[in-house]
């Protein structure tokens, strides 16, 4: 199958607080597109603050899809996110639009645009409850430290707190004598079954730092203290999956009186930024992604969606 013949995607993706939901949409409207979002936080409803969540007016008219679709109580997982990313995917082009996957969760931008194989190589239950023992005992960042030697890809690219990477990753390794990071390399060399077109928005480092240090002085404006009060109030607690988000274990921490106020924010802005870090690494593996520097277009959302309605080809649709 050709390139041509192939249905079109487009990725739109990049590290926290470069502008990808904004020239998403803006692209989305100049070609006829609709949006599927790829991070993995934004998929909890009830978590609309620390997640930034794109609101209705953000999204001037444009469909998104995976939004809201699971309860912070629930387990969402890649594979689920792949299933229901591919069946959003194929719903946009029976209707004859341009699908866009739009964040900044790489493994999970990988799984669809690499049609990944989760086939499971077989499970240690005895080993993976040794893991979280120890993690429960000693601490999530003991057990990742774990990783240092025998992967180091994977060290550098999950965070500490992401407990079940961190183990699925120790688990693989165990199961296999292969590095999951070297595993994962090679499901990303795979063929994609889409023409793809992928993007990866960046800005110059201290300026993206100062974006994101401002976007978390904005989310507590906003009242994300308040936000993860009621959330625990739900019931929710630190050892679910959804609670190890960014913001979220920042703001328990001080309800727990770990730290205050200042210190979590302090946290929050600085773990965010390795976030950045990680995730500017993760793309940057991305052999045909095509980068664009948010300062070579002024910063502006417009521009930018122009340049990458240009660069696929395709100019007509909704644009007013």
């Amino acid at each position: 199958m050709t390139e041509k013949e192939k249905p079109m995607l487009i990725v739109v993706a990049g590290p926290t607080a470069s502008g990808k939901s904004a020239a998403a949409v803006e692209l989305a409207r100049i070609i006829g597109g609709e949006i599927i979002s790829a991070d993995s936080m934004q998929v909890y409803r009830y978590m609309d603050i620390g997640s930034a969540k794109i609101t209705q007016e953000e999204m001037m008219g444009v469909p998104h899809y995976l939004i809201d679709v699971a309860d912070p109580t629930e387990e969402f997982d890649v594979v689920r996110y792949a299933h229901e990313a591919k069946a959003a995917i194929s719903d946009i082009i029976s209707r004859r639009k341009i699908p866009i996957l739009c964040g900044g969760t790489g493994f999970y931008i990988q799984a669809v645009t690499r049609d990944i194989d989760f086939s499971e190589t077989g499970a240690l239950p005895e080993y993976r409850e040794e893991l979280t023992a120890y993690a429960a005992e000693h601490g999530n960042s003991a057990l990742h430290e774990q990783l240092k030697n025998i992967d180091p890809v994977s060290y550098e690219t999950i965070h500490p707190n992401n407990l079940k990477r961190v183990i699925r990753a120790l688990e693989y390794y165990k199961e296999t004598g292969m590095t999951i990071s070297a595993h994962n390399e090679t499901e990303r060399q795979r063929e994609t079954p889409y023409d793809l077109h992928f993007f990866v928005l960046n800005d110059d480092r201290a300026v993206l730092y100062d974006r994101i240090d401002r976007r978390v002085d904005f989310m507590m404006a906003e009242g994300l203290y308040d936000e993860v009060m009621y959330l625990r109030q739900m019931g929710l607690t630190r050892d679910m999956v959804s609670m190890q988000g960014l913001g979220y274990k920042e703001m328990l921490d001080c309800m727990d009186g770990k730290c205050d106020i200042d210190e979590a924010v302090r946290i929050l802005k600085r773990d965010s930024r390795h976030y950045a870090k990680r995730q500017i690494t993760w793309f940057k593996r991305e052999k045909d992604a095509v980068w664009i520097e948010r300062a070579d277009f002024g910063g502006d959302s417009k521009r930018i969606a122009e340049f990458m309605a240009k660069s696929i080809g395709v100019s007509s649709g909704m644009s007013d």
